[in-house]
């Protein structure tokens, strides 16, 4: 009996210890990512805190931060994965909150779940996209200006 029970104590201990090994190498290039964008976004816009992090793929790869400069402003730094190109960066409050983005969602469409939001940059024009599921559990992205809170476009039925 007490070697089964050791037996099961050890299976349970290395799959414990396998599951943990996976998980932290898969999320080993998110963490780098998230490393990169940050030390740029510090360096490039003088952010001395970190808020968020958002990781956007759209037709271009950005990583996203949010956070706050010395003079207590909290700004939004857009960072391209291209090393070649320019930050962008905007004042928080100059923009549409998420709150505020999800409920022109909420307004215009029939979302039966929202399933997340993120910042990102598409054509030069920074954006809410917002994943959701519809009445018949289709996914459907929904894209808001960050500048002016208008609709840009829907991506339905994926």
């Amino acid at each position: 009996m007490k070697k089964w029970i050791l037996i099961i104590s050890l299976l349970l201990i290395l799959s414990v210890g396998a599951s943990a090994f996976v998980y932290i190498n898969a999320r080993a290039p998110l963490k780098s990512a998230e490393q990169y964008a940050e030390k740029r976004a510090k360096t490039e816009a003088n952010l001395i805190s970190t808020d968020q992090f958002y990781m956007y793929n759209g037709s271009a790869s950005y990583y996203v931060i949010v956070g706050e400069q010395k003079n207590k402003e909290k700004i939004v730094v857009w960072i391209p994965e291209d090393k070649k190109q320019k930050i962008v960066t905007k004042k928080l409050s100059e923009g549409v909150s998420e709150r505020e983005a999800i409920a022109k969602l909420l307004k215009e469409e029939s979302p039966k779940k929202i399933l997340g939001s993120r910042l990102g940059m598409e054509k030069s024009l920074p954006v809410w996209e917002l994943a959701y599921l519809d009445r018949n559990s289709k996914l459907n992205y929904y894209y808001i200006h960050f500048d002016s809170g208008k609709w840009w476009r829907k991506i339905e039925n994926l």
